[in-house]
């Protein structure tokens, strides 16, 4: 084994990628061939600095990537995020502390720049709790049978005088940007989608292997306006010469329930489809209640999914809206103070945080109060959002209570009417 202090750890220049991608490979335990065509998509997301790898007398045996992102709190009010991605450890060189040294330089150097939050989605469950992460939003999948729905399926067209149209890939890279841009306004957990994104996801850019362009479908209100879109493919089998096609959904966005409810209905009445599944949603999504059985859409997948890393406590708190009807009472009022542990030092202290009659949070770092509630950061990153509950925590033994009652306060203040839900994957 390597000693710890003999694996050099440094960002990986241009002339580096190909090496890096070939490791991040075999992390991945995908074919370590790589292409032309994957090195040139690689070097669209390479960005000076923030590519990390580690090596071992030359050879690149983990990789780590970060990027700059935008990350929406509610009420159209967002954060700025360090994006952590295409993280490995190569077999031969695990559980010698490569990982935590990549984190440890990638999140100092995210507190320096000012950012919020860190966040990642996570291939495994118990890794990046011992960071400070913690799952702040969840996805649902489900499988629709489309014979059981009960919807006719002579009519598939909106009956509220919108109209749905089939897109090419230049109207997606048109359209999708704006759209994206006013559904995270008012979703929290939406991430941002940069141009890279688009063209990645409609094949401008390609990581190598064949690209099945997708059917891309909009949803146009009776006034003319875009309200939803919709990439999806069909997946053809059939069976004794009927028909058991399935209709595989990539992503769908949309901005209004009538968008929403006009596109699954849509996918639903495409001839020779029996079954759609409908890709990553939110847990709460409105799916099911779209069809007139809704036990028709079988949930398949449900997990977390964003994982938040909270860097500055007092701007992440004050980011976000609160519900202006809770009401703390107590020694704090409409308020609460937090005693947040952090073994990395980045957001440890006590902070006292009240919302005003409107709904706005101002957060106290150093208060001199009493706390109410001691947590660690990965804790207060899954309440953060508003999806967790604090009495759910106390309950687990995750959170503690100081004062009777703090919990079903933080309950008030915290949750949110509607779950957080990022639709991405990075």
């Amino acid at each position: 084994m390597t000693p710890r202090d003999a694996i050099d750890i440094r960002p990986v220049g241009e002339d580096g990628l190909r090496e890096w991608t070939r490791a991040l490979s075999t992390g991945f335990l995908r074919s370590p061939e790589v292409s032309d065509v994957e090195l040139d998509a690689r070097r669209g997301q390479f960005l000076p600095g923030r590519t990390l790898g580690a090596y071992d007398g030359g050879r690149c045996v983990a990789t780590f990537r970060s990027f700059p992102q935008v990350l929406s709190v509610g009420g159209g009010n967002t954060v700025s995020a360090d994006a952590i991605s295409n993280v490995t450890v190569s077999p031969t060189h695990r559980r010698q502390g490569i990982l935590t040294r990549m984190m440890t330089q990638d999140l100092t150097a995210a507190k320096e720049r000012g950012d919020t939050v860190a966040t990642l989605i996570a291939a495994e469950y118990p890794i990046y709790g011992r960071y400070g992460f913690g799952p702040a939003t969840s996805t649902s999948e489900w499988t629709i049978d489309v014979p059981r729905t009960g919807l006719d399926p002579r009519r598939s067209g909106p009956t509220d005088g919108g109209r749905i149209d089939l897109v090419d890939a230049d109207d997606v890279r048109k359209l999708g940007p704006d759209l994206h841009t006013r559904l995270a306004r008012q979703q929290p957990g939406a991430v941002s989608r940069d141009e890279y994104w688009w063209q990645v996801n409609t094949g401008a850019v390609r990581f190598g292997g064949t690209w099945d362009e997708p059917f891309y479908a909009v949803y146009r209100s009776a006034e003319g306006d875009i309200e939803g879109l919709v990439s999806y493919e069909a997946v053809d089998k059939w069976d004794g010469k009927q028909p058991q096609n399935t209709a595989d959904v990539n992503w769908l966005i949309a901005v209004t329930p009538a968008a929403e409810r006009a596109l699954w209905q849509y996918l639903c009445s495409i001839d020779w489809i029996t079954k759609v599944k409908t890709g990553w949603r939110a847990p709460d999504d409105l799916l099911p209640f779209f069809l007139p059985d809704p036990r028709a859409a079988r949930l398949t997948t449900h997990a977390d999914w964003l994982w938040v890393r909270i860097l500055d406590v007092v701007r992440a708190l004050e980011a976000r809206p609160y519900d202006s009807g809770g009401n703390g009472g107590g020694a704090s009022g409409r308020g609460l103070v937090l005693e947040v542990v952090d073994g990395a030092g980045f957001a440890s202290g006590r902070y006292r945080l009240d919302v005003s009659e409107d709904g706005v949070g101002s957060c106290t770092p150093g208060s001199n109060d009493a706390a109410e509630l001691t947590l660690d950061v990965r804790e207060l990153a899954a309440l953060w959002l508003g999806d967790e509950s604090a009495v759910r925590l106390v309950a687990l033994g995750r959170v503690r209570e100081e004062r009777a009652g703090a919990a079903r306060v933080a309950d008030a203040l915290l949750r949110t009417s509607r779950r957080p839900w990022c639709p991405d994957i990075f």
